[in-house]
C-alpha cells in the first residue's frame, strides 16, 4: 500500500482537520503536508484535507483534555515553528498523548521531547519580538512595525500589543511571510498589504512617516548614548540578549 499525504492549507484549524481525518480513517502510514510547501512524490498517495473548524475543534478540545495547560501550547508553538516535518512530529506526538496519561511530561518520547524543545525556541522568539518591535508614526497617524521573526509568531504576541498600545491605532507587519496585524482602537484584524517596490522596511521615508517620528527617533537615539557607559560595554553580552539580526528594525541603532 502506497504512503498517503494529506494536504492541509498552512493552518492550524486545518492541521487539526487532517488530524481528525487520520484518526477518523484509522491511517497508519501517513504524512501531513503543508499544501504551500508540498512537493510530488512517485511513490505516495496526496489527498487534499480540507479545514473543518467543528472537526478542528473536537480534535483541540480531547487534546486539552488529556494534556496540561503547557502540553497544549507546545503543540501550538510547535506548529508555528513551521519547522520543516513539524506536522508529522505533532501527529506521532498526539497519537502517543491520546493512549497515554500524562504524556507531555514523558519527556523520554522522542516527540514529546522535540515539540517542547521546538515549542522553548518559539516561545524565546515571541518575548524577543515583544521586547525589540519598534513602532513608528505614519503620516496617516498609525504605528507601524516591521518585522522578520524565524517563527510565526504573530498570533502569539496579538494579546500582549493589544493590551499595551490599547489607545493607539497600529500595524505589525511580518515581512518574511507577508501578513500582519491591524489594530483598530478595538479589534485585531489580519491583514495584507502591497508596498512600493522601492519601499525599504529599515529605513524611515519621509514620504511616508510623520515629522514628529523623526524627532522621537533622535530624542531616542540620544537617550541611548546617554546610558550607555562605555567602560562597561560588553558586546558578546549584547548580542547574545539583542542578536544583530534584530538591529536593522530598531531605530536606536540605526545610523544618525
Amino acid at each position: 500500500m502506497q504512503k498517503k499525504n494529506l494536504i492541509y492549507d498552512g493552518t492550524f484549524d486545518g492541521f487539526l482537520s487532517a488530524v481528525f481525518y487520520v484518526f477518523e480513517h484509522k491511517i497508519g502510514d501517513v504524512s501531513i503536508r503543508n499544501g504551500f510547501d508540498v512537493q510530488e512524490t512517485m511513490f505516495s498517495e496526496n489527498e487534499t484535507i480540507m479545514s473543518e473548524e467543528a472537526k478542528a475543534n473536537r480534535v483541540w478540545k480531547g487534546l486539552k483534555s488529556k494534556l496540561s495547560a503547557q502540553g497544549s501550547y507546545h503543540i501550538y508553538y510547535a506548529f508555528l515553528s513551521e519547522k520543516p516535518g513539524v506536522e508529522n512530529v505533532l501527529l506521532d506526538y498526539i497519537r502517543y498523548a491520546f493512549e497515554n496519561t500524562n504524556a507531555d511530561k514523558d519527556y523520554s518520547h522522542p516527540s514529546v521531547l522535540k515539540i517542547a524543545q521546538i515549542a522553548k525556541m518559539v516561545g524565546r522568539e515571541k518575548h524577543r519580538m515583544e521586547a525589540f518591535v519598534r513602532f513608528r508614526l505614519t503620516k496617516d497617524g498609525i504605528y507601524f512595525a516591521s518585522i522578520e521573526p524565524d517563527f510565526n509568531v504573530l498570533p502569539i504576541i496579538l494579546k500582549h500589543f493589544k493590551r499595551r498600545y490599547a489607545d493607539q491605532k497600529w500595524v505589525i507587519y511580518d515581512i518574511k511571510r507577508h501578513y500582519g496585524l491591524f489594530y483598530d482602537l478595538d479589534t485585531v484584524d489580519i491583514i495584507n498589504m502591497d508596498f512600493p517596490a522601492n519601499f525599504d522596511f529599515t529605513k524611515t521615508n519621509s514620504d511616508y512617516f510623520a515629522d514628529q517620528e523623526f524627532e522621537f527617533q533622535k530624542l531616542w537615539k540620544d537617550y541611548f548614548k546617554a546610558t550607555n557607559i562605555k567602560s562597561r560595554k560588553n558586546m558578546k553580552l549584547h548580542v547574545r540578549h539583542v542578536p544583530k539580526r534584530y538591529w536593522k528594525y530598531l531605530s536606536e541603532k540605526q545610523p544618525d
